[in-house]
């Protein structure tokens, strides 16, 4: 692991429950700044738990977290207020931003960096599936936030709008670099984007295996890391 200034997030020993059912067990990771962290495992293991607790929005039955720097949520169903457009949706992200030239230039900047031009007036209930992700890419990649947590951003799209999202999630983030730690069920999805995939084992779930790929982003599905990678997660699953 890296130095201790370059750790962006770290469970230690964490457990939790909900009522008599446990969820995680003495669970430890810690996670590197500008690493894309995936976590995979089966239904209902805790992935989501995972998140929230590295947000703060829980807080563990036992155990520790730790966390360093402003952190953003990007959730399966978007978020964006149906009542604002698209420019307005991202300026929500720019509240910490106090001079309005700066505010109106970062707002500017982001809607040219999720390609949306043009569309700044729009609502969300005019926007494709995959436009109103990227205006929520855009409002958690706004102001000063350092890491993202990403809780199954794409599963609701259908599967070519998927892979479109996962090439502008890399570009965006060779623009803006970001920690990222993302849920998915998609396999495919977790060996494309990864730097290590974290496979999760059933409730109360522990980290069964690590697997890391070292090959850089973006990468194509037939490339042969890719294909490896998903070998390997199918084999710890038991798929």
């Amino acid at each position: 692991m890296s130095g201790k200034n370059n750790v962006s997030l770290v469970l230690q020993n964490v457990s939790h429950r909900y009522g008599a059912t446990g969820v995680l067990n003495q669970l430890s990771l810690q996670v590197n700044a500008g690493e894309v962290v995936m976590l995979v495992g089966p239904s209902g293991c805790g992935k989501t738990t995972i998140l929230n607790l590295l947000s703060g929005y829980i807080q563990p039955v036992s155990g520790t977290v730790h966390r360093t720097g402003i952190i953003r949520t990007v959730y399966q169903q978007d978020g964006l207020f149906p009542w604002l457009t698209v420019e307005e949706n991202i300026e929500m992200g720019l509240q910490t931003i106090d001079d309005i030239s700066q505010r109106k230039k970062e707002k500017k900047e982001l809607v040219e960096l999720i390609h949306l031009e043009g569309f700044e007036g729009h609502y969300p209930h005019e926007l494709s599936g995959g436009m109103r992700q990227r205006v929520e890419l855009a409002r958690a990649l706004a102001g000063q936030s350092d890491i993202l947590l990403m809780d199954e951003p794409f599963s609701a799209l259908d599967y070519q709008t998927r892979l479109r999202m996962r090439s502008e999630l890399v570009r965006i983030l060779k623009q803006r670099p970001r920690t990222v730690v993302f849920v998915t069920h998609d396999i495919e999805e977790a060996a494309q984007l990864a730097d290590r995939v974290l496979v999760l084992s059933s409730r109360p779930a522990t980290i069964c295996r690590e697997l890391l790929i070292h090959t850089a982003r973006p990468r194509a599905l037939t490339d042969n890391s890719v294909i490896e990678a998903m070998k390997e997660i199918l084999h710890i699953l038991g798929l």
